[in-house]
């Protein structure tokens, strides 16, 4: 019984710790228009804690950025709760949205959508 818990218990750590450890940089201005100015993928997350569909959205995120197809792209990480500048920025008003960008130009976005599919086509958009 001791054992099956133990396991549980450590099934349950890893599960969060990959959530938490996932290859996603805190979006700051400076890193964004570097991205920007060599042309490069970037996969923008507006992302809260809090937030049950960021939650969903998180480990299809990173299973696509594992695949080989998607690693050129960039993800940055928006905190919804404390960067209101970045929001203003990208005109965006509720957690849970994804905008994808190739170089300068913005080439997809959607809000709130937690189907796989749904996901890797708006990623597909950054390539």
């Amino acid at each position: 019984m001791i054992a099956i818990f133990q396991a549980l218990l450590l099934a349950t750590s890893l599960m969060f710790t990959s959530v938490a450890t996932a290859d996603s940089k805190t979006y700051n201005q400076a890193n964004f228009d570097a991205l920007q100015k060599a042309g490069k993928s970037i996969l923008l997350e507006v992302h809260a804690p809090w937030c049950p569909t960021c939650r969903v959205q998180a480990p299809i995120i990173n299973e696509l950025l594992e695949e080989k197809e998607y690693q050129a792209i960039t993800l940055l990480r928006i905190d919804f709760d404390s960067q209101k500048d970045a929001l203003k920025k990208f005109n965006v008003s509720k957690q849970g949205t994804l905008i994808v960008f190739k170089g300068e130009k913005e080439t997809g976005r959607s809000t709130g959508d937690t189907a796989f599919e749904k996901i890797e086509a708006l990623v597909q958009k950054a390539l």
